[in-house]
């Protein structure tokens, strides 16, 4: 093994790839849950249509920068368009979108009624949970794979022991547990959610 103090200064710099790694972990989670929010359910949520894009003279716009959105009832979103002249491409958006949802409009507001999934539809969304899940866990292990590859490298290098090393792999593979089981307790959140009748 090297000098003390190339040593102290590795293991300080493992020490902060662990802290950016389970910082990039939690974008992984906060990717998943905006993924999971657009997923219908049974009841109205203005998560379900804010982030589509609408054609906003010429611009791909997120329909929330456009427009109110409300949930009056459980079973109805209202989209009231900041400019009148919108109306139309706010229902073409959804329309196009993968939602499968039919807008009314009276010149004023977009009414969207949320109608009750069929078993069929819930558990197609269910799937599509999973596999929203399922990318959550493989960008973790990808960090996780990045680290480990990093911990070799610094070891070959001969900068720090077998030990030092075999301490942080630990502390990797604790970090990506703990997010692994985030992700499918948020995901069986969300499928709970969807069954629910």
């Amino acid at each position: 093994m090297s000098d003390p103090g190339k040593a102290a200064e590795a293991l300080a710099q493992i020490e902060e790839r662990l802290v950016d790694a389970e910082v990039r972990m939690e974008k992984s989670i906060e990717a998943l849950h905006k993924e999971l929010s657009t997923i219908r359910t049974g009841r109205a949520s203005p998560t379900l249509v804010e982030r589509l894009q609408v054609e906003y003279y010429g611009t791909a716009t997120p329909l929330q920068t456009i427009a109110s959105i409300s949930t009056p009832e459980a079973r109805l979103l209202v989209i009231r368009p900041y400019e009148r002249g919108m109306i139309g491409p706010i229902e073409k958006a959804i329309l196009r979108s993968e939602l499968s949802l039919t807008p009314s409009n009276d010149g004023e507001v977009i009414r969207i009624s949320i109608p009750q999934l069929t078993e069929e539809r819930r558990h197609e969304m269910v799937r599509l949970c999973a596999r929203h899940a399922e990318e959550a866990k493989i960008a973790i292990r990808n960090i996780r794979r990045d680290e480990n590859d990093y911990l070799k490298r610094v070891e070959k290098e001969g900068h720090i022991s077998r030990d030092d090393v075999d301490r942080s792999l630990t502390e990797v593979q604790r970090i990506t547990d703990q997010f692994v089981a985030r992700v499918d307790e948020v995901a069986k959140r969300k499928e709970a959610e969807i069954l629910e009748v």
